[in-house]
């Protein structure tokens, strides 16, 4: 880019471009000649974050709450101890269980003796073979038994296990709407477990933007993925989170209303410093390459058309009406009409500047 810088004459009177003598207003110019160049456009899209794995936590079996382990906003490991539910009644259920199991057992074994011995007396032609069968069955039904009891004592052992609820991930706790004492049953929200080691942002991207891959990366989602650039996080306030994130999900179908695909970026959490539900915006920085480049405080908004000044061979400027790219940056705009390569621009003052005013090199 270069700029010249132009200096209007103190209260000179220059003779104007149409042959009139306007009195010019003292003020300095910059200028810039137009070239190709390219850019990195920082696209921004609103999104809410959410933990990667974010758990509903209910009970799974019905009774009185005895303890809450836990307090809203707590950081928690992954088997840590949430809640515990009163286990008398179901410690009593397995003890049971575990009794009918014994007996099922001694049954068993006993079944077996007899069924051994009946085998041996069977051999002799001492019993018949009525009576050998007979004793198969009721050794069969004896280890039938064995099994039905011990599937109940399992089930009794599982059920008490149930009492002490523990947290499936790591995470943060969320509300905590319950108390000790209360009743609760699989139908009760307990908490919301925000697995935060990693967080994703949501956010619509619109198909335009992605047009540009190869047919090869279209074809392969995960080079498409491999090949979009790093992300990062701003904050509402403004401020950006320090570590960059990846596009790890794009969805294979476009909204038809919208016209955009869905996105999801994952960004790293190692200190907890990322929560689910803050919003904020997503930063996605897209190179644009040989393109026409302007400040945006070249181009002067008129209701709805866009102007640039172009300085002519007799240094008076000219308005032109440009055409922009839908993207920019901070600082810059692309120009895709209205000036062309070589053209001279005023960019430092354009909205100071009147049709035909003559600017001094």
């Amino acid at each position: 880019m270069k700029k010249d810088l132009l200096f209007v004459a103190v209260a000179v009177i220059l003779t104007a471009c149409g042959g009139q003598a306007p009195q010019v207003v003292p003020t300095s110019y910059e200028t810039m000649t137009i070239s190709k160049s390219d850019i990195s456009v920082p696209l921004k899209f609103s999104a809410t974050l959410k933990g990667t794995a974010d758990v509903t936590i209910t009970p799974q079996i019905s009774g009185q709450l005895m303890e809450v382990c836990i307090t809203e906003g707590q950081q928690v490991k992954k088997g840590q101890v949430l809640f515990r539910i009163d286990s008398r009644d179901k410690q009593l259920e397995l003890e049971s269980a575990e009794a009918n199991l014994l007996a099922a057992e001694a049954q068993e074994s006993s079944a077996k003796l007899e069924f051994e011995s009946n085998m041996n007396l069977y051999a002799k032609k001492i019993v018949s073979k009525f009576v050998l069968d007979n004793s198969e069955n009721q050794y069969k039904q004896a280890q039938a038994s064995v099994a039905q009891y011990k599937a109940a004592a399992n089930r009794a052992r599982v059920n008490l296990g149930y009492c002490t609820i523990t947290a499936p991930v790591d995470g943060v706790i969320g509300s905590v709407p319950v108390y000790a004492g209360d009743q609760v049953s699989p139908s009760t929200f307990l908490t919301l477990l925000s697995g935060n080691a990693k967080m994703y942002a949501e956010f619509s991207v619109s198909e335009s933007i992605l047009a540009e891959r190869t047919e090869e990366e279209a074809r392969n989602p995960e080079k498409m993925l491999a090949s979009l650039p790093d992300v990062s996080f701003q904050f509402k306030k403004g401020d950006v989170y320090s570590k960059p994130g990846r596009i790890t999900s794009i969805t294979g179908t476009v909204d038809r209303t919208t016209g955009a695909l869905t996105c999801k970026a994952t960004f790293p959490n190692p200190n907890g410093i990322l929560y689910s539900g803050v919003q904020g915006t997503v930063v996605l920085p897209i190179d644009v390459k040989d393109v026409m480049v302007v400040p945006q405080n070249a181009i002067v908004r008129l209701q709805n058309k866009s102007l640039a000044y172009k300085v002519g061979p007799d240094s008076c400027v000219t308005s032109v009406i440009v055409e922009t790219a839908g993207i920019s940056s901070d600082r810059d705009l692309v120009v895709t009409k209205g000036l062309e390569v070589g053209d001279v621009i005023v960019t430092v003052g354009a909205n100071n500047l009147v049709e035909n005013q003559r600017v001094i090199f």
